[in-house]
């Protein structure tokens, strides 16, 4: 009989569970006591002979002595807060228009660049840098959406519309579907992003749903398909003010995206016109495919592949959810050169707990929660140089492994698929 207190694997021994779970450091003097708990289990899923591991600090473990990372915390999203210091709420516009500034330079110098060499060495060079910044500018709009930008709502809509519109991204759909994310992140059924597909979905999946969801690379050219359709077992689209993401009173502003998006396509439309087919090519469609990698890389590895190659990331159902439970399933990353060009959008867990929190503190406010969080912060794998390659790993194992989770259970893992071809 499997509990909801299992991880990664389990096996019936003595009438209860053994689990064999991620081998993690284990603090001393580990205290056995009677099952209490502030989750609410079934009672038919409790073996009331079983006791409960826990260390001196309340951190659940394993009967392996490995933490179980699956189980309620021993501290409370306040805890969290309070040990953020007070400056790292604070959004200084001075500093994220400087930010924004700078990226809009480089933009534009590199498509200068490129364009006055127009040489085919040189042109694959922009693609990966030009690529690299869109998807920087894809960030800040995400700070707008997240009003952490400034203090200014009608500023951070401004440049919110103004940095998506140029890359085709809906800001006020993203923004509002991305606010569900965020609010029921860690949850099976009800997160938005890369929330896993069930095995009954997955068993209705056509030949290109699969495809386009599980196949790698297929996945990592997904973001303007779910734009238009949304993943597997959602309807609607993001450009639809009448979908089922939006209340009535958000459908100006989704009209009021669309129209700036139009007005981007009319200017890509005058540029080709000016400039030619190929010259378009080169300058913003190659940059664009590059910028969605990005953005799918990143934001797939936010939520799949942990470091420790024996653990898999658990996802939640009914009452076991919670918002701080959710939240601490998101998992930072070490992006090497890159981490302050995309403006440290790998350093996550925190910013999925607390969105409000400016960039450019998230790294402070992340050292500070990491004594409160023990072992529930997976400290990230350091990039072994400039380039990120070490995180190869985790996103291939992830591709190969992460297909489907149960239809039914408060607690799931995800499983593999064999007849999945095409991983990575």
């Amino acid at each position: 009989m499997q509990t909801s207190l299992s991880r990664t694997g389990a096996m019936a021994a003595s009438g209860r569970v053994v689990v064999r779970a991620s081998t993690r450091p284990v603090l001393p003097n580990r205290l056995r006591v009677a099952i209490r708990s502030s989750t609410k289990l079934p009672v038919a899923a409790i073996d009331p002979t079983a006791q409960l591991l826990v260390d001196e600090k309340g951190f659940r473990l394993n009967e392996d002595g490995s933490y179980d990372l699956s189980a309620a915390p021993p501290f409370s999203l306040q805890d969290l807060r309070n040990a953020i210091p007070q400056h790292c709420w604070k959004k200084n516009t001075v500093k994220s228009m400087a930010h924004l500034a700078l990226d809009v330079a480089i933009v534009a110098g590199l498509a200068v660049g490129a364009y006055t060499l127009n040489s085919w060495w040189a042109w694959p060079l922009y693609w990966f840098a030009q690529g690299t910044m869109f998807w920087a500018l894809f960030v800040v709009g995400h700070d707008c959406g997240h009003q952490s930008f400034s203090n200014s709502r009608s500023l951070n809509d401004l440049v919110g519309h103004l940095t998506h519109s140029s890359i085709l991204v809906p800001y006020h759909g993203w923004r509002i579907s991305h606010r569900k994310h965020h609010g029921n992140h860690g949850h099976v059924e009800n997160d938005e992003s890369w929330h896993p597909t069930t095995k009954s979905i997955m068993d209705g999946m056509n030949a290109m749903g699969k495809l386009g969801r599980l196949m790698f690379p297929a996945p990592l050219l997904a973001y303007p398909f779910y734009l238009w359709g949304r993943s597997p077992g959602k309807a609607g689209s993001h450009f639809d003010p009448d979908c089922d993401l939006f209340v009535p009173s958000e459908r100006s502003m989704v009209n009021t995206t669309n129209a700036f998006l139009l007005g981007m396509l009319g200017i890509l439309a005058a540029c080709t016109y000016k400039f030619g087919v190929m010259s378009m090519f080169n300058l913003y469609f190659m940059p664009y495919w590059g910028f969605v990698i990005w953005l799918d890389v990143v934001t797939y590895l936010h939520h799949h592949g942990s470091h420790d190659v024996q653990e898999t990331m658990p996802w939640y159902r009914g009452e076991q959810w919670s918002y701080l439970r959710g939240g601490l399933t998101t998992i930072d990353r070490d992006y090497g050169i890159f981490n302050k060009i995309h403006h440290d959008i790998g350093t996550h867990v925190v910013h999925h707990l607390f969105p409000q929190i400016p960039h450019y503190h998230l790294e402070e406010a992340t050292e500070a929660v990491k004594p409160v969080m023990g072992p529930y912060y997976r400290e990230p794998a350091k990039s072994p140089g400039p380039f990120p390659s070490h995180l190869w790993e985790p996103l291939k194992r992830s591709f190969e492994n992460d297909h489907y989770v149960d239809d039914h259970g408060d607690i799931v893992y995800y499983k593999r698929d064999a007849s999945i071809s095409g991983s990575a």
